[in-house]
């Protein structure tokens, strides 16, 4: 078998050196333009851009007039968001075979997606991040599915936006594909240094710089964090010996160090207020707790504290009126811990869409289904009502609303304490459900669940 001549080898290996290449230069595979370009196809198909782009060249570096090479290695680079370099192929393709009108569409989908990304870098200077993820979403990555500054640019714009879960799951996906990106560690760690998830940001910040230990980001955000955990220690320690004053300061130290970091620092304002209570600085305690409610306004604590804090500025109906606000909000916090966590019942986050819920509930209700659990039955039935209310409330924009509020929704025969719902219509009321498929039966489209349950 003919082996690669070095004028076109070398400047492969040169070029482009992931695993691909040097398997393919060991190999001594033939140089045959037809047999390159269909491997290269079979890449594109899986969307192995990187191979299917090394190929492409050393068909074109063969055979400099392959017409179909240049329109494919064009089709790729737009992939990657390489538009500069994709138009030269486009061009070079209508040289060799002018008023193709499919490439000529090509091109100008090129154009579009190559300016929407160009205005979304503007939008993202200008502030304006929801219409950075319309262009994005909606141009660039339609025609560009694998540009990674877009993908970046869009998990930058959705932390502008205090969209964590989201920042998390792109920058997932960017990390799945290459789990050194630095820019993706960065966004991450700090998706999760946002949700006070300190630890796992922490390890995302470690990793970065272990990669490159001079990433002036990843050590800002590194130390920043470090910085800020020491503080907060020192507050809670000097408060332990009694170094009330030194700890009040070491309190508003931390928080001057992020004020944006609410999901903490709604706990700082909390400690720096029963400080400030336990010095009697009633005016500041006030201001203090009365910050941590402004983030938290179910924080119990922080109304009881603000409660001590007008009896010592003896504002006794305001003092009054505190404590028996934070006596209902202990309550209902009690009884909210009681109800039953529908979220936890169909094994998905509170963040989670429509569509993860559907998807959740017809593969737990399908699991459960006491048709299928013949040797559990009375376990199945008793899980399948748990899931079939979950959906219930879940499944409905309205009452999973009222449900994150903290809404009773009891009264709704939403199960929530007991009675009422019943999947199987014994007794209770009778539901209709409405699943894609699959069910059939007494309450969904058709009949009953394959195998014939009855409801």
């Amino acid at each position: 078998m003919a082996r690669w001549p070095w004028r076109v080898l070398l400047p492969l290996l040169l070029l482009h050196s992931s695993p691909v290449f040097f398997v393919f230069a060991q190999e001594g595979q033939d140089n045959d333009p037809s047999n390159l370009f269909k491997r290269a196809s079979e890449m594109m198909n899986l969307r192995k851009y990187d191979g299917a782009l090394g190929l492409l060249n050393a068909v074109l570096e063969v055979d400099p007039n392959h017409s179909e090479a240049y329109r494919q290695r064009a089709s790729v680079l737009r992939h990657k968001c390489r538009y500069k370099e994709a138009d030269g192929d486009y061009s070079k393709y209508l040289e060799l075979k002018p008023g193709s009108s499919s490439v000529e569409k090509e091109l100008s989908q090129l154009l579009q997606a190559q300016n929407a990304l160009e205005s979304a870098y503007g939008q993202f200077e200008s502030h304006d991040f929801s219409k950075v993820l319309e262009y994005i979403n909606k141009i660039v990555l339609v025609f560009s599915p694998d540009c990674l500054k877009a993908k970046l640019l869009k998990a930058k714009a959705l932390l502008a936006l205090k969209d964590y879960s989201s920042v998390i799951s792109e920058t997932g996906f960017i990390l799945k594909e290459d789990e050194d990106n630095l820019d993706a560690l960065l966004l991450r760690g700090r998706a999760y240094y946002y949700l006070a998830d300190h630890d796992v940001a922490s390890r995302h910040y470690q990793k970065g710089l272990r990669l490159d230990p001079e990433h002036s980001e990843l050590k800002k955000a590194y130390f920043g964090l470090k910085n800020l955990l020491k503080k907060t220690k020192s507050a809670e320690d000097n408060a332990a010996k009694g170094k009330l004053r030194v700890s009040a300061e070491d309190y508003k130290a931390a928080l001057a160090m992020d004020p944006d970091h609410t999901s903490y620092n709604v706990h700082l304002f909390l400690g720096l207020c029963k400080i400030l209570v336990k010095l009697g600085r009633g005016k500041e305690a006030i201001s203090s707790c009365t910050e941590a409610l402004n983030i938290d306004g179910e924080l119990v604590d922080a109304l009881t504290q603000r409660g001590e804090a007008k009896l010592l500025t003896e504002d006794w109906e305001g003092a009054d009126m505190g404590i028996r606000e934070a006596l209902m909000r202990a309550e209902k916090q009690l009884k909210l811990s009681k109800r039953k966590d529908w979220y936890k019942i169909l094994g998905i986050s509170k963040t989670a869409s429509a569509a993860e819920i559907k998807r959740a509930y017809k593969k737990l209700a399908l699991q459960w289904h006491p048709d299928k659990n013949v040797d559990n039955r009375e376990e199945a039935e008793n899980m399948f009502r748990e899931i079939a209310a979950a959906y219930e409330v879940l499944g409905d924009e309205d009452k999973r609303v009222r449900y994150d509020r903290g809404e009773d929704l009891d009264e709704m025969n939403m199960g929530g304490g007991g009675g009422g719902f019943n999947p199987f219509g014994g007794g209770g009321q009778q539901y209709t459900f409405h699943y894609d498929g699959g069910f059939h039966g007494g309450g969904f489209p058709g009949g009953g669940f394959p195998g014939g349950f009855q409801y």
